[in-house]
C-alpha cells in the first residue's frame, strides 16, 4: 500500500480517511500512511453519527408518510448498511464462520477470505438484524425522537468500538488489508479521550428526552463497548489479532449492543 508523505496537520485527511473508508460516502482518500490511519480512526464515530442521522432522517420520513414503525425500523436498520456497501455486515457473517469452524488460526483466517457466506454467518446475520429491527420498531413505537436517538447514538457507539480496536498494543491478524493498516495506530490516551467524549455526546443526545434517556445514552456506549471488547479480545486470542472482518463485526456487534440497552427500561 502505497504511503504518501505526511502533512503538517493530519486532520483533514484524518477525517477524508474516516468516511472514505468507512463509509460509501463519497469521498476522496489522498493519503494512506500510519498518520492518516491514525487520525482517520479517532475521527470515526463522526462518520458513524453521520451514518446515524441519515439512517434517523430516513425513519422519519416515512412514519411522517404514514408509514408504521415496522417498516420505518427496517429502513434505519438498512441505511448503514447502505452508507458501507454492507461490508461491516459482510465481516461480522465471515468473523462468525471463521470463529465458529472452531480450526486453528491460520484455517479460520482462510475461510473469512472466502467470498461465500457459510452457516454461522448466515445465522448470526439473520439474529443481529432481527435484533436491530426488533429495539428500533420498538423505539419508534414510543416516538421518532427515542428512535432517532437509538439510531445515532448506536451508530456512533459502532465506529467508537473501532477507534478503540485500532489501539495500540493490539496486532493485526494478517500483514495486508485494511486491519493491518489500521491496527495499533491509535494511542490510548487519544482512544479514551475520544471514548469519554462519545459518552458524553450520548447522554447530551438521550438528555432529550428526559434524564432517564441521558444514563441511557451514556449506559449504551459503555455497553457497546464492553461488548465489543470481548469479541475482540476473543478474535486476538483465536486469530492472533484483527483484520478487516473482524472491524466489521466489532462494529456490528457494537451498534447492536447499543440498541439493546433501548429495548431495557
Amino acid at each position: 500500500m502505497p504511503e504518501t508523505p505526511p502533512t503538517s496537520d493530519p486532520r483533514p485527511a484524518g477525517l477524508r480517511f474516516a468516511f472514505g473508508t468507512l463509509t460509501a460516502l463519497p469521498v476522496h482518500v489522498p493519503r494512506w500512511d500510519r498518520e492518516a490511519a491514525r487520525a482517520g480512526m479517532l475521527c470515526a464515530p463522526a462518520a458513524g453519527l453521520v451514518i446515524g442521522l441519515f439512517a434517523a432522517a430516513v425513519g422519519g420520513v416515512l412514519l411522517l408518510l404514514g408509514s408504521g414503525p415496522l417498516l420505518a425500523a427496517v429502513a434505519t436498520a438498512a441505511v448503514p448498511a447502505v452508507l458501507t456497501r454492507g461490508l461491516h455486515l459482510d465481516g461480522l457473517a465471515d468473523t462468525a464462520d471463521g470463529l465458529g469452524s472452531g480450526r486453528p488460526a491460520e484455517d479460520a483466517l482462510r475461510i473469512m477470505k472466502q467470498s461465500d457466506i457459510g452457516p454461522f454467518g448466515v445465522i448470526t446475520l439473520v439474529f443481529v438484524l432481527l435484533a436491530q429491527v426488533a429495539v428500533l420498531f420498538q423505539a419508534y413505537d414510543v416516538s421518532w425522537a427515542r428512535g432517532a436517538v437509538a439510531a445515532a447514538v448506536s451508530a456512533t457507539a459502532a465506529r467508537l468500538a473501532l477507534t478503540l480496536a485500532a489501539r495500540m498494543g493490539v496486532p493485526a491478524a494478517r500483514p495486508e488489508g485494511l486491519g493491518a493498516a489500521v491496527a495499533g495506530t491509535v494511542p490510548a490516551r487519544g482512544a479514551l479521550i475520544v471514548a469519554a467524549a462519545v459518552v458524553c455526546a450520548a447522554a447530551g443526545s438521550g438528555a432529550l428526552l428526559g434524564a432517564p434517556g441521558a444514563v441511557r445514552g451514556a449506559v449504551a456506549v459503555l455497553v457497546a463497548c464492553a461488548a465489543a471488547e470481548l469479541l475482540l479480545r476473543h478474535c486476538t486470542r483465536r486469530l492472533g489479532g484483527v483484520t478487516g472482518d473482524v472491524f466489521g463485526a466489532l462494529a456490528e456487534t457494537a451498534a447492536t449492543a447499543a440498541l439493546l440497552v433501548y429495548a431495557l427500561g
